[in-house]
């Protein structure tokens, strides 16, 4: 029988996507896991893969198209010998109509099992799968097309009866939020009618707004709306760090190796998580998650918005490890080949406009992050040392804090181990 290939939602913000392009046309045989094309999301392009194997019957959203929302039929897969025009009644009505919204399938779960003999639609690949798992395929409740068993049901079905008790309350009350949010945070302000109404008489290009701008606006409204924030400044003397720095990259420049200020601020933050275990949280609704690992995320600039990559268990990582793989992220960041996994996480972030020539400012909360070091740039300033008055380079940091996971005093504790920690780098060496 036909099958609809639906548009993926490759990461748990995605509500649409640009279906950039098709590396399969009508006709061609594809196998289960197979690259088929690729999809734009709010932050990346990535690869999506068939998860079933058939042939190409028709494609039914061409390659360009943007704002295809989750789930929507994009292509059919038929059989051997199936004719091409076997195309489910639905798949022909979205190719002539707008798609309908549908709420993204949930996971797979046990029920009933079906009479003996009734026949079971599953994929080749979802019953290899079940066979190997040993499951009955009449027990599993399919979320393909027509209820088809698809690999995911397949592999799903065994978590999800263990996690169903645990998380049933958290999801039953984080569902709603999880919806209105971007809706409520897009609308916040004043309606577009009446802002083109106001400026109707003043010549202006209007900016259309694509996935991750509106992902951006919708996240940090939310962010300010409902993360209690208080801020903690300190200035930060970077005359040893410097030095140090000068030292270490004279050294390392045969191995092509340099490192940045910003590489020792993401060791410094990552220590001092280590030094204030407390302040290594995060927010997750009912409860404060608490982690032994330093996992720091790091705003990168891109045309048209940011990503945070994370670098993972960066306490544990050489400074010159953190500045390959710091890096490494920013460019894939800046092309927008990131996967879910490499931006998704952590429990600490750091914004450094410094290079911009910004003194100080205020960042944003990302939640469900419990901080956010603000860094400024590192200029000649006159402080006193000794009784003395003297010119050193000073850096100011702001730690924007979220109260309901680390209080004033704990968050002092924060930003003055990650002061100690950059004000004397050999330390952090040890």
């Amino acid at each position: 029988m036909a099958v609809e290939i639906l548009m993926p939602a490759l990461s748990p913000t995605m509500e649409e996507g640009t279906l950039a392009k098709w590396l399969v046309k009508e006709g061609d045989v594809v196998k289960s896991g197979q690259i088929i094309a690729e999809i734009e999301t709010d932050k990346a392009t990535m690869e999506f893969e068939a998860v079933d194997e058939g042939k190409i019957g028709r494609i039914l959203v061409a390659e360009g198209t943007a704002g295809v929302k989750v789930n929507t039929p994009i292509a059919v897969l038929i059989e051997d010998g199936e004719a091409a025009d076997a195309v489910p009644a639905a798949a022909k009505a979205v190719a002539v109509a707008a798609p309908v919204v549908t709420a993204v399938a949930a996971p797979a779960a046990v029920v009933a099992a079906k009479p003996a003999g009734a026949r079971v639609f599953a994929s080749p690949l979802a019953r290899r799968i079940a066979k190997d798992k040993g499951l009955d395929l009449g027990t599993v409740q399919g979320s393909g097309p027509h209820g088809r068993i698809v690999r995911a049901d397949v592999e799903g079905v065994q978590a999800v009866a263990a996690v169903a008790v645990a998380v049933a309350a958290p999801v039953a009350m984080a569902a709603p939020a999880a919806v209105s949010a971007p809706v409520a945070a897009m609308a916040s302000g004043p309606s577009t009618d009446v802002v083109l109404k106001t400026y109707a008489d003043r010549p202006f290009t209007e900016v259309k707004l694509d996935g991750m701008r509106k992902t951006i606006a919708a996240r940090l409204t939310e962010a300010k709306q409902t993360v209690p924030h208080f801020y903690l400044r300190r200035d930060i003397e970077l005359d040893a760090l410097m030095a140090f720095r000068a030292q270490l990259n004279a050294k390392l420049e045969s191995r092509g190796v340099k490192l940045s200020v910003n590489d020792f601020i993401i060791k410094a933050c990552a220590l001092a998580l280590q030094q204030v275990p407390a302040a290594n949280a995060v927010w997750a609704g009912d409860r404060v998650l608490q982690f032994k690992k330093s996992d720091v995320a790091v705003a990168v600039a891109i045309e048209g918005g940011l990503f945070t990559p994370v670098l993972k268990d960066a306490e544990a990582k050489s400074l010159s490890a953190l500045s390959a793989e710091m890096k490494d992220l920013a460019k894939r960041a800046r092309d927008r080949k990131l996967a879910p996994h490499e931006y998704q996480g952590g429990s600490f972030a750091i914004s450094n406009l410094g290079m911009f020539g910004i003194d100080n400012f205020d960042a944003i909360i990302n939640p469900p992050h419990a901080a956010i070091l603000a860094v400024g740039a590192g200029v000649q300033k006159p402080i006193v040392k000794d009784g003395a008055v003297v010119i050193g380079t000073v850096m100011s940091v702001t730690l924007s804090v979220d109260h309901r996971v680390i209080d004033g005093a704990l968050g002092a504790l924060l930003v003055n181990a990650i002061k100690e920690n950059l004000e004397n780098p050999l330390a952090m060496l040890a």
